[in-house]
This record gives C-alpha cells, sequence and structure tokens, in this order.
C-alpha cells in the first residue's frame, strides 16, 4: 500500500510502505479500513517533530482519525461488515491506504456525508466529548470558555454545547473567527490579540466566572483561566501550544476549590475508548443525521500535498479541520 512517511530529512512522501494486513494478522476484535480520507489534527504536527511517538502498539504511520470503508473484520466482529462505510477514531495509521484498528473505535458515516465530511469528526467530537462531557462533567446550566475556538476541537466543542444548552464563551485569533464561532452557537467571546478575557468573563457571567475551561494553549493562559473559573470550577488542559510552563497564584486554587485536569486522548486504553465511541454514538451521531452538528472543514487536499498540509495548520489561520483526500 502507499502512506505518507516522514523521510531522513523530515520531508512528508506519499511512497509504497508494507501493509498492516501482510505483516501482522487481523486480531478478532479488529477491522481493516480501506481509507478514503483523513485529518491533519496538531499532534501529527508534534509526531513528525518527534515529541509526540506513537503509543506503544500504535502504527508509527501519522494519522489519528479516517474515514474509508471496511475491507475485513476479525472473527469476533458481529456489527460491521466488508463494505461498510466508517469513520474511526485511531492511535495512528490514517495517513495511508489501509489501515487497522478496534471495531469499537468506529461509527457509521452519517447519511448523505462524504468521506471527506465524515473524516472531520472522530477525533475533535471525541476530543470535546470526553474532555467537557466527561472528564470535566459538564452539569446543566454550566457554562465553558473553550480557547481556540474556531480550531477543530473549538468548532466541535461549541457545536457541542449550544446543542446541549450551555453558554460556551471563546478565544480566536481574529474578529473573522469570531463571527464564525457565534455563527455555531458560540454565546459570545473575544479576539485575543486585542482583548482580554478576563473582564468579559466576569461581565457576561454576572461575576461569577465560567464553570469549564477547555484549554489547547498553556503557557501564560493558565492564570487568566484561574481568575475566569467559578468556585469549584474545572480546568482541562488539552494541549500546550503556548509552552509548558507559568507562573499560577495557589492561593486561588484552594479558595475557589478548583480543579485542573491534563487529558490527552489519543494514550487512552482501547476500552477507555471503545466507552467514549459508545457515548458519541448514543448521544452525539444522531444529531449529525438531524443536520444539528455537522463538520467544520477550512480546506481539502489530495494526501500527496500533505507538506502544504501542515503548513496551513502551523499558520493558525484555519478554521475547522484540513482534510486530505485518498483516491
Amino acid at each position: 500500500m502507499k502512506a505518507i512517511t516522514i523521510t531522513d530529512d523530515n520531508q512528508l512522501i506519499w511512497q509504497n510502505t508494507p501493509n498492516p494486513l501482510d505483516t501482522t494478522p487481523l486480531q478478532p476484535h479488529q477491522v481493516a479500513i480501506n481509507v478514503k480520507a483523513t485529518a491533519v489534527n496538531r499532534a501529527d504536527l508534534m509526531q513528525r517533530k518527534g515529541v509526540y511517538p506513537a503509543p506503544p502498539g500504535a502504527s508509527n504511520i501519522l494519522g489519528l482519525e479516517c474515514a474509508g470503508e471496511i475491507s475485513a473484520v476479525g472473527t469476533d466482529v458481529n456489527q460491521w461488515k466488508i463494505g461498510d462505510k466508517v469513520c474511526a477514531l485511531l492511535a495512528g495509521g490514517g495517513y495511508a491506504e489501509t489501515v487497522v484498528c478496534a471495531a469499537s473505535h468506529i461509527l457509521p458515516i452519517p447519511n448523505g456525508f462524504s468521506f471527506e465530511q465524515a473524516a472531520a469528526l472522530p477525533e475533535v467530537f471525541a476530543t470535546a466529548w470526553l474532555n467537557i462531557f466527561m472528564e470535566a462533567n459538564l452539569q446543566p446550566n454550566e457554562s465553558v470558555l473553550c480557547h481556540a475556538g474556531a480550531s477543530g476541537v473549538g468548532t466541535a466543542a461549541i457545536q457541542l454545547c449550544h446543542q446541549f444548552g450551555h453558554n460556551c464563551y471563546v478565544t480566536v485569533g481574529s474578529n473573522e473567527k469570531l463571527e464564525f464561532c457565534r455563527s455555531l452557537g458560540a454565546t459570545n467571546g473575544i479576539n485575543r490579540h486585542n482583548d482580554n478575557i478576563q473582564e468579559h468573563i466576569k461581565t457576561w457571567t454576572q461575576g461569577k466566572g465560567v464553570n469549564v475551561i477547555l484549554d489547547p494553549v498553556g503557557g501564560d493562559s493558565f492564570e487568566n483561566n484561574i481568575r475566569c473559573l467559578n468556585t469549584d470550577g474545572r480546568m482541562i488542559m488539552i494541549g500546550i501550544m503556548a509552552g509548558r510552563k507559568s507562573t499560577i497564584d495557589l492561593g486561588r486554587l484552594l479558595v475557589k476549590r478548583l480543579s485542573v485536569v491534563g487529558s490527552t486522548l489519543r494514550s487512552r486504553n482501547d476500552e477507555y475508548k471503545s466507552l467514549l465511541i459508545a457515548e458519541l454514538s448514543e448521544k452525539v451521531w444522531p444529531l449529525f443525521e438531524t443536520g444539528k452538528l455537522k463538520p467544520i472543514i477550512d480546506t481539502q487536499l489530495p494526501i500527496t500535498e500533505a507538506e502544504q498540509a501542515f503548513t496551513l495548520i502551523e499558520s493558525n489561520k484555519t478554521t475547522g479541520k484540513v482534510i486530505l483526500s485518498i483516491n
């Protein structure tokens, strides 16, 4: 098969590589997928830089999600059959013509969706649901602050909060992105280059603060986040785009009884991911069928232009996902 490989001089090349079905027998609980589309995530950029390796046992090929058709099923798999159109949450291997994953990590492609649209769903909606609704245990009438609101995860988080009746405030990098986030259901937000979120959160929440913060930024945002949280608030850190170090006022953590949780999805075990996918299947996927949720795609490119796709993501100018098509 062909796949994106990282050359010795760190280039992304679409070239022949061993097919996983030829090197390792398909396990009873697994399926193989003929990949039609995949998507770029910041974890892929980090893996390319050598700072976020694949978990033990996972494919070293880039790609944390895909959409395609099932090409083989393990002996214990009863809910899927060859030819089914699916999308999948992966620990790696999506930038390839064939990928193998647990059958419990795949979801049906919603009716009327293209492979490209479906490839924009698994990672970001799984990440948003996991961290806001499971890790932070968002309760009725609670509010959320989502940094990088126009990112793939951000646009998913906004839509989920809106559909489940929660105010969602955002920080973004431009006025155009802010208007787009509002169109998805964001309650309000700021352009981080022109404003500071703290005073606005105080105004928007009548001085209380938000209950949950989803933060992929890290760095100097930590202290500001603490000031934006209400008593018993929860901050879920899913990235460190602005750096891994910060100075904080520990007293505020104590007085406000705050919780700070570091969270990654890729390294969680298969059983946990299966529970997450089951929740998405029950509570989120029906909303795609009714049009209440939708994929947000900034750019679609052939997988041979993966280098350009990475450059787009690194520019921080995209809104939603960058998709790679495999013909």
